[in-house]
């Protein structure tokens, strides 16, 4: 049976039962718009409340210009409080002392970008579940189908369909054997498009993967 998906271009994709829109709900590419951030369709941030700027929400020490991008794909879902800290929010490691003299001193800047060492890309994959206050650390990578728990703290990459937790982050668990993620990988159902989709929502949120290959 075909269920169509919702419209990638509103602002607002929950409509509550009297009709208005939910507001703390957002389709991040429809309320980004920063040099340094991709936001891919159907990924949306859920939140208690309503910020003026969702790209310093998200992403605080991530200003236009900066050495690294953001990348965040299709079909992400980000709960209130989740923040991606960037590689521009290091400061210098390798002297005596953090301090960043150079921020606040134009004729010292030059040199500083190269100082703070890791301008790592920070990149989330698609499907991914960010929890309630979970926070990923600069120049972390992402994979497809993680799912982050609350307030977890992630430090280092996460392979593709990972559930993670703590602080640091470990693996709790793989969602599915490892076979099954390469068929998943393989058959990107992400990439589809809407009435593709919308005409495989049950083999795409079910369990059956061989009716979700058919589909392909």
């Amino acid at each position: 049976m075909s269920r169509p998906i919702h419209d990638a271009s509103l602002r607002h994709p929950i409509i509550l039962a009297d009709g208005t829109p939910h507001a703390g709900t957002v389709h991040l590419n429809q309320v980004i718009d920063h040099p340094n951030i991709s936001v891919g369709d159907y990924s949306y941030y859920s939140g208690f409340d309503t910020p003026v700027d969702y790209a310093a929400q998200l992403a605080p020490y991530l200003y236009p210009g900066a050495p690294e991008q953001l990348t965040i794909g299709r079909f992400c879902q980000i709960a209130h409080g989740a923040r991606i800290i960037t590689s521009s929010a290091n400061h210098a490691m390798d002297g005596f002392s953090t301090f960043p003299f150079a921020v606040f001193n134009p004729d010292l800047i030059g040199d500083y970008g190269q100082a703070i060492g890791n301008q790592r890309d920070s990149v989330i994959g698609n499907d991914v579940w960010l929890g309630f206050e979970s926070v990923v650390l600069p120049g972390v990578q992402i994979g497809t189908g993680v799912i982050v728990a609350a307030r977890t703290v992630v430090t280092r990459d996460v392979p593709d369909y990972a559930i993670i937790a703590g602080n640091p982050a470990r693996i709790i668990r793989m969602r599915f054997p490892p076979d099954t993620v390469r068929r998943l990988m393989e058959i990107a159902w992400w990439d589809w498009d809407a009435k593709k989709i919308g005409r495989n929502v049950d083999a795409i949120t079910g369990a059956d993967l061989n009716a979700l290959e058919r589909a392909v």
